[in-house]
C-alpha cells in the first residue's frame, strides 16, 4: 500500500488509522483479509477499495437515522495530491471518537454463531426462540446480540443485553440497541429489493465531543456481515455468500485450529471472494 505521510495512530485487522489533528484521523481500509479473529497471510486484492465504497454508500443511505463519523473532508484536503490519488478510493477522514465498548451485531436470521449457541440452548445470546427453528430461517423479529470488542488477535465473546448494560450502561444501552436494530430494518428491506438479504450485521458506534452517539469504522460492507443472494436462499441450508464466508468455509472445512497462524488459503478461494465483493458493490450501488 502507498506510503502515507501522517503518523499512524492503530493498526487494526483491517484498517490502519492516521493522525491528521485533535479532531480528525484517515482511516484506510487495506486489503487484509481477517477470518476467526485472525488476520490471513494473503491479502484480497481490490478489498479495501470494495469495502470503502459499499461503506460510504450506507453511511450516506442511513445518514437520516443518525450521525455518522464523516467530516465532510475528503482526502484530497488532508494529503498531497499523489497520495491522494493513490488512496482516494481506500481512505475517508473521520471523526476522532470515543468507541463505545461492545460490538452491535444485529441478526435478522440464524445463522453462524447464532445457529451454534440455538441448537445447544434454544436461545440466541439469552434471546430464547421458538422451537423447531432451521438453519437460515428468518426470526420471529430482528435481534440485538452484542459481543464484547477484543483486542487484535482476541475472540470477540457474545454477551448477554444484560452484561452489555454492565458494560455500557442501562441508557447507551438501549440507544444503541435500538438504532442498531433500525439501521439494519433499513438496510435489510433496500438489500432485498437488489436481491441480497443481509442475514446479520456488526455495527461499531462511538461517542463525539457533545456526548452523541455517532455511527463509525465501517457499515453493511462483506466483512461486517453475511450477505445472501435472494434467489438461492432456502430455509435448512447455509446459504452461499457475498462475503468472507467463502473463505470462512474453506478454512472450517481445512481442519484449523483457528490460532494464528492460519493456514495459506488457495488462489482461486480468493479470487472467488473478491468475484463476490464486486458483485455485491455492484448490486447494492450499480457501481462496478
Amino acid at each position: 500500500m502507498a506510503d502515507i505521510s501522517l503518523k499512524k495512530i492503530y493498526s487494526g485487522k483491517v484498517r490502519d488509522l492516521y493522525e491528521i489533528d485533535s479532531q480528525r484521523m484517515l482511516m484506510v481500509a487495506s486489503d487484509r483479509l481477517s477470518a476467526f479473529d485472525v488476520i490471513l497471510d494473503d491479502p484480497v486484492p481490490g478489498k479495501g477499495e470494495i469495502l470503502t465504497q459499499i461503506s460510504n454508500f450506507w453511511f450516506d443511505k442511513l445518514a437520516h437515522i443518525m450521525p455518522n463519523h464523516f467530516t465532510g473532508d475528503t482526502v484530497y484536503d488532508v494529503l498531497p495530491a499523489a497520495e491522494a490519488e493513490l488512496l482516494a478510493k481506500r481512505a475517508v477522514v473521520a471523526k476522532k471518537l470515543t468507541p463505545v465498548k461492545v460490538e452491535a451485531i444485529v441478526r435478522g436470521y440464524l445463522a453462524g454463531s447464532g445457529w451454534k449457541d440455538y441448537q445447544k440452548t434454544g436461545a440466541v445470546c439469552g434471546i430464547n426462540l421458538p422451537s423447531g427453528m432451521q438453519e437460515a430461517q428468518q426470526l420471529p423479529e430482528v435481534i440485538f446480540t452484542p459481543s464484547t470488542k477484543a483486542e487484535v488477535g482476541d475472540h470477540d465473546e457474545n454477551i448477554s443485553y444484560e452484561a452489555c448494560e454492565q458494560i455500557i450502561g442501562k441508557e447507551l444501552a438501549a440507544e444503541v440497541r435500538e438504532k442498531a436494530i433500525r439501521l439494519y430494518s433499513e438496510a435489510a428491506e433496500y438489500a432485498k429489493t437488489r436481491g441480497i438479504i443481509i442475514c446479520d450485521t456488526k455495527f461499531e458506534f462511538g461517542i463525539d465531543e457533545n456526548g452523541v452517539l455517532t455511527l463509525m469504522d465501517e457499515v453493511l460492507t462483506p466483512d461486517s456481515s453475511r450477505f445472501w443472494p435472494a434467489d438461492q436462499y432456502q430455509v435448512g441450508t447455509n446459504p452461499p455468500s457475498f462475503d468472507k464466508q467463502f473463505i470462512r468455509d474453506w478454512l472450517e472445512q481445512s481442519g484449523w485450529n483457528k490460532q494464528a497462524p492460519a493456514p495459506r488459503v488457495p488462489a482461486e478461494v480468493i479470487e472467488k471472494t473478491v468475484e463476490k465483493y464486486r458483485e455485491a458493490l455492484h448490486l447494492l450501488t450499480n457501481k462496478v
